[in-house]
């Protein structure tokens, strides 16, 4: 028991964060790897790895086919350059924390072991599931081999630099990548000499005045960047998507501002997903509560006044996620399921 404590305190000391938000993190159940890289696992990987609640999968596995028992949920960076209103994360200033988390570190890690310790963790993580009558011997059998991760945990994936090489990595090991990034950093983009499987853009607002309320940025002129962005995005040579977080009374306002992002960003697919008042959401300097939940009847509602107004077709939702899925078009729709699992 010493040797792993010394080994756990060994691991959170190279985190590039002060070691006091490195422990908080850790005790929510991230698994850090080397200075900058994450991993949790997911509620829908525990919950698709028991018998008991096997059919519970995640939005991904209903809307394009992946697997939530062999995905690796983890970022390649816990810092941010916004702070959005509605996400779960741990954001510094609001828990006391003095760290500057868009400073760039003096070394980043090597992309294949990031890799290498993201499956690692992985394996460590879901090894707890064996144990017990309820586990899934199969789905626990095939989890020991992923086959997607998604770079969407925490904070901005893209602010690592070798972002290409370590998605090249993944390929090679015949894992599929989903990337979200919240599409402020337009020269990474350009630099992104591999693209994700699937890459997301998070879409905090219909427009400059909302999106000052919600995605609080760090930097300056980021609402400029975010359509820069979407003009390079419209263009990549890979599936794309948006994601909406629609919390009542917030963002969940004009659908016209939304459906010209969407027209300016041409996505494959357009997440429409409602908030979830949970993690770091509930701090009370966010000003949000329960009230700011939308019913799955009202994101299906605006999901589809959006898809009024973009020219987009409704072609399926997750209810316990309370996300509904648009797509361009009807090849969109036939296309949507991933084939690229081992």
């Amino acid at each position: 028991m010493a040797r792993q404590a010394a080994q756990r305190q060994q691991a959170l000391e190279q985190v590039h964060m002060p070691i006091e938000l490195t422990r908080k993190m850790a005790d929510q159940g991230y698994h850090f790897i080397g200075r900058h890289s994450a991993t949790k696992i997911c509620s829908y990987t525990a919950s698709s790895l028991k018998k008991s609640t096997r059919g519970r999968t995640c939005y991904k596995h209903r809307f394009y086919g992946i697997r939530s028992w062999r995905c690796i949920q983890a970022t390649t960076a816990v810092g941010c350059n916004l702070a959005c209103s509605f996400c779960w994360r741990i954001i510094p200033e609001e828990e006391g924390f003095k760290w500057n988390e868009i400073n760039a570190i003096e070394e980043w890690d090597d992309p294949a072991e990031i890799v290498d310790g993201l499956v690692r963790e992985h394996r460590r993580i879901v090894s707890g599931y064996r144990g017990g009558g309820d586990a899934d011997v199969d789905r626990w059998n095939e989890a020991q081999e992923p086959a997607h991760v998604a770079l969407s945990l925490t904070g901005e994936p893209m602010f690592y630099p070798r972002l290409g090489e370590l998605i090249e990595e993944f390929h090679k090991r015949k894992i599929s990548t989903f990337l979200v990034t919240n599409g402020t950093m337009v020269q990474a983009l350009k630099r992104l000499n591999t693209l994700p499987t699937q890459l997301y853009v998070s879409v905090q607002a219909p427009n400059s005045e909302v999106y000052g309320r919600v995605a609080r940025a760090k930097t300056l002129n980021a609402w400029d960047s975010f359509n820069e962005f979407l003009s390079v995005f419209s263009g990549l040579a890979t599936r794309r998507v948006f994601r909406l977080t629609l919390m009542r009374g917030v963002n969940m306002v004009d659908a016209h501002g939304y459906a010209k992002l969407i027209m300016k960003g041409r996505p494959h697919y357009v997440e429409v997903k409602g908030f979830a008042y949970v993690g770091g959401a509930r701090n009370d300097k966010r000003g949000l509560s329960h009230l700011n939940i939308p019913e799955m009847d009202e994101v299906q509602a605006f999901a589809q006044e959006i898809a009024d107004k973009s020219g987009y077709i409704v072609v399926d939702y997750h209810k316990s996620s309370k996300v509904v899925l648009l797509c361009a078009d009807k090849e969109s729709a036939r296309s949507r399921i991933i084939r690229f699992e081992k």
